[in-house]
């Protein structure tokens, strides 16, 4: 085994919690079960990586084996990365072909490879028919940077990919060539969405947060319900709000429904447009250059975060902010396709 395959596992190695250690390497299934029982995991890290070295040695790992190990690491701790989303589309009058993942391997690996001379590629299959991708750029001149690396995840019969946030931005549309023509579409953009939760991301762009759930008190009437009020509250209390309480509530439910929601940390919201106004010899009217808006949604917990805001009304007034753009101008993109929180003016 090469020094610098070994070097690569030992980082590897060292990354993974002990308590996930086992687990790791049973869904690596590069070492075999009865050595594996060899190891003692309950002794001290260090000696447990030198005895596992020695065992990838006995069995000449490869720098592919390698590069597999830190994709299943990654898959554990895929909260480490942040995840930027890519859209692909068909052109005109094209036919959507039955995906073939052989196929589609060769076709990515050598549209790299022509381009770069060095540079690794590494996949490894899901159960949810997605493939991980695994690149380590290199250029010209120098070999690729195993730790430095790139991971796209791309389910198949989709138009959706996942890539990790990269300082080497100068490969970005090197990767969206080789996604676009291996999957056999037209072209690519990418999404106004980015989390470290790979999951709620997926959750956003398959649309599986817009379903109807029932909940544990669904029998229980809207005013005893999340309002605030008390059923043995004193009758002669006038509530003067309580319509406009369950309209909110009622809205709330519909858009956001029960559950917890995907956890999405940025969106934003761009408008482009030219201005348009009934009254002659408007100074915005007469304005050749398009106006250009850029509304910033951040936070730890965004979806939840302007949750949050319906009781107060706030997350109306924002509603109301984005329509009014949107009336005022002549045409908008808005996120209302994949973000719930967008609902319709």
């Amino acid at each position: 085994m090469d020094e610098t395959v070994a070097e690569f596992i030992k980082r590897t190695i060292l990354k993974i919690p002990l308590n996930e250690l086992t687990t790791i390497l049973k869904a690596w299934d590069f070492l075999s079960e009865n050595q594996l029982q060899t190891v003692n995991f309950r002794q001290r890290k260090e000696s447990v990586v030198q005895h596992l070295i020695h065992l990838c040695e006995e069995k000449r790992a490869s720098l592919n084996d390698a590069a597999l190990l830190d994709i299943i690491y990654t898959q554990f701790h895929q909260h480490q990365k942040v995840w930027d989303v890519f859209q692909m589309s068909k052109g005109p009058g094209e036919d959507v072909d039955l995906f073939d993942m052989k196929q589609f391997k060769n076709s990515f690996k050598k549209i790299l490879q022509r381009a770069l001379k060095n540079v690794t590629v590494s996949f490894r299959e899901t159960e949810e028919n997605a493939v991980w991708i695994r690149i380590a750029w290199g250029t010209q001149y120098t070999k690729p940077n195993q730790y430095k690396p790139t991971y796209v995840v791309y389910y198949s019969q989709t138009p959706y990919a996942f890539k990790s946030s990269s300082t080497l931005r100068r490969n970005t549309p090197l990767l969206g060539q080789a996604l676009t023509v291996a999957s056999k579409h037209h072209q690519i953009v990418k999404m106004d969405l980015r989390s470290r939760y790979l999951d709620s991301l997926k959750a956003i762009v398959f649309k599986q947060y817009n379903q109807t759930f029932e909940t544990h008190n669904s029998a229980t009437p809207l005013q005893e319900r999340s309002l605030g009020l008390d059923i043995n509250m004193d009758s002669r209390i006038i509530h003067e709000n309580i319509v406009e309480k369950e309209r909110v509530q009622r809205i709330t439910q519909e858009t956001f429904g029960d559950y917890p929601q995907p956890q999405l940390e940025f969106a934003q919201y761009k408008l482009e447009t030219k201005f348009k106004s009934d009254l002659n010899g408007s100074i915005l009217a007469e304005r050749e250059e398009p106006l250009r808006c850029l509304i910033k949604f951040s936070s730890p917990h965004l979806l939840e975060a302007l949750k949050s805001l319906a009781p107060a009304a706030l997350f109306s007034r924002i509603q109301k902010l984005l329509c009014y753009s949107a009336s005022h101008s002549q045409g908008t993109q808005d996120l209302s396709s994949y973000v719930p929180l967008y609902t319709r003016c």
